[in-house]
């Protein structure tokens, strides 16, 4: 009953503030604008302070962290091996961040390998060549890759990719040397490259393809009036003219890669370690983060505040790497009238 009556009082509250409000003078037009002023700057608001809580909430946690293990042998560490400290030990493991942060490059570097020529060509031809009917149809099919879930790419890696390869190179290896050996593991960082690859391929094409047709048609009639081939035309005028916007969309492809998981844990494995063999497991940060969080350990010990600190790295290194992409974007854009 009291709740009916408050709400029966703010109705006819609002109600009789209406009635009193309107008047030949009254600009309904101008107080619905700012109506929307506001509502829009509301959304713009919880958008920013949400980014700048999960911030702080990782800075905190990050803080405790590295009250107990120093930023120097975080950062600058080799080894990552985080364990429980012993009896009478006050030793906390080792929380190297190098060999994490070597396999998440090494296996991002892997996958824009593979997405890059084949998500860009995708777009050169479904922009310049694809009649509208065959892109109507490709351009749909490409971008269902990246609505499938990250965790169905990991059990393509698990159960075709990673055997694949490890067959594969068993039989040229047989070939070559008549022994039937793997040089090539099921879990490696050529497998979740080759992965992530093909996951990113929607990201690149579709990206570029928007960049691509972006550019006025002026500039292609131009180029083909003054006697250049198609083939000409896309790679003296097109793509330099689009360049820029492609370069920041390789860039934010690339962030998407460093934040991967489920296809790092199912494809390349656990083991933190420095090398350069691609046909061997590595891991990555976000990894380690999933690892440190799961479990019976302490949410106040080392070995679980240390994922905060992976985590405020990670956003760091993102971040970064978007707004070099902007900036990319906004110095070398061409302005076309």
């Amino acid at each position: 009953l009291a709740m009916t009556a408050i709400v029966f009082i703010l109705a006819v509250s609002g109600a009789f503030y209406a009635l009193r409000s309107i008047a030949p003078r009254f600009r309904a037009r101008n107080r619905v604008e700012r109506v929307m002023l506001w509502g829009l700057l509301l959304a713009s608001s919880i958008a920013i302070l949400t980014t700048i809580g999960i911030v702080l909430s990782m800075l905190s946690e990050a803080a405790r962290f590295f009250a107990a293990v120093p930023a120097a042998d975080f950062f600058f560490g080799t080894v990552w091996d985080p364990r429980f400290a012993g009896a009478g030990s006050s030793s906390f493991g080792q929380f190297g961040l190098i060999p994490l942060l070597l396999g998440t490059v090494y296996i991002g570097l892997v996958a824009m390998l593979v997405a890059v020529p084949v998500g860009l060509f995708a777009a050169i031809y479904m922009a310049e060549y694809a009649s509208p009917k065959v892109r109507g149809v490709a351009k749909p099919l490409l971008e269902v890759l990246a609505g499938i879930p990250t965790i169905v790419y990991g059990f393509f890696a698990l159960v075709t990719v990673g055997p694949f390869l490890r067959d594969f190179s068993a039989q040229i290896s047989g070939l070559l040397s008549g022994s039937y050996t793997n040089f090539i593991q099921a879990q490696s960082v050529l497998t979740a490259g080759i992965v992530m690859g093909i996951m990113l391929i929607p990201y690149v094409s579709s990206l570029s393809d928007d960049i691509i047709t972006a550019v006025p048609r002026a500039l292609r009639d131009g180029s083909l009036g003054l006697g250049a081939t198609r083939s000409e035309t896309i790679k003296k005028v097109v793509l330099p003219a689009a360049l820029p916007g492609i370069v920041g969309a390789l860039l934010m492809t690339a962030s998407r890669a460093i934040g991967e998981t489920m296809i790092v844990v199912l494809a390349a494995g656990v083991a933190a370690r420095i090398q350069i063999n691609p046909f061997e497991p590595m891991t990555t940060v976000t990894v380690k983060i999933v690892n440190q969080l799961t479990g019976d350990l302490e949410f106040t010990s080392p070995q679980t505040l240390v994922a905060f600190a992976l985590g405020i790295t990670l956003f760091c290194i993102t971040l970064c790497l978007n707004i070099y992409a902007l900036y990319i974007v906004r110095k070398y854009r061409e302005q076309y009238e």
